[in-house]
């Protein structure tokens, strides 16, 4: 029969040393470098849209960027908060003010400049461009957080993917916003929104499951 003291140094002896996360500030604010340097890079395939220089003196446009981006910074910062399990369930709210803000902002292009659509104003060719750019941004976006989020997160999965997945939107919002015309209307929130709230179906539904996936845990009822 093994000994209390036998028991407690042959667990000694297994053990791998564990490297410390770094503070989720830190790691938002990686990957928040990748998120403008992905961009970035788009930026010099694609290039701006010709009209950029005139939508900057737009304050809806601006106004919409803004909220996209304030959203996308916000809930950055609450995903990786959400991952600790010593911090609060409340960080899932950080990005709702600046969230409600982007809306209001994309709501009001919408009803206004909804009527000035010319039949044929979106061609087939500027629709494939753009869901180009939506895979191209939030493609490695995602997979970057997961990775990055891989052994925190499936403590609390469904509020990790949903401020996760609203950053990933908010990042490609701004993007397509720089990159395409139509000024952030429809077309951002039927890929955007609809692409976030597919990834929190899923994520409530297999979260957990996926999770485990990329970060296996050791199973301890095992010898």
């Amino acid at each position: 029969m093994t000994t209390t003291p036998d028991l407690i140094e042959l667990l000694v002896a297994n053990l791998t040393p564990v490297k410390r996360l770094r503070p989720p500030i830190v790691r938002a604010a990686t990957w928040l470098a990748l998120a403008a340097l992905i961009v970035a890079l788009l930026a010099t395939a694609q290039g701006l849209r010709p009209d950029i220089a005139v939508q900057l003196q737009q304050s809806s446009f601006v106004m919409s960027l803004g909220g996209a981006l304030l959203t996308g910074v916000m809930a950055t910062i609450a995903a990786f908060m959400l991952s600790l399990p010593d911090r609060s369930r409340v960080w899932v709210l950080l990005p709702a003010p600046s969230l409600v803000f982007w809306l209001s902002t994309v709501g009001y292009q919408c009803l206004t400049e909804w009527i000035s659509v010319q039949p044929g104003g979106i061609t087939l060719g500027e629709t494939a461009r753009c869901f180009a750019t939506l895979v191209l941004t939030s493609l490695p976006l995602s997979l970057a957080l997961l990775l990055m989020l891989r052994y925190a997160a499936p403590l609390r999965p469904t509020a990790v993917i949903l401020t996760g997945s609203l950053a990933v939107a908010a990042v490609t919002a701004v993007a397509l916003s720089l990159f395409h015309g139509g000024d952030a209307t429809v077309m951002i929130l039927m890929w955007n929104l609809g692409t976030a709230g597919l990834f929190v179906c899923l994520g409530s539904i297999f979260g957990k499951t996926m999770f485990s996936w990329v970060a296996p845990r050791p199973d301890l009822h095992t010898a």
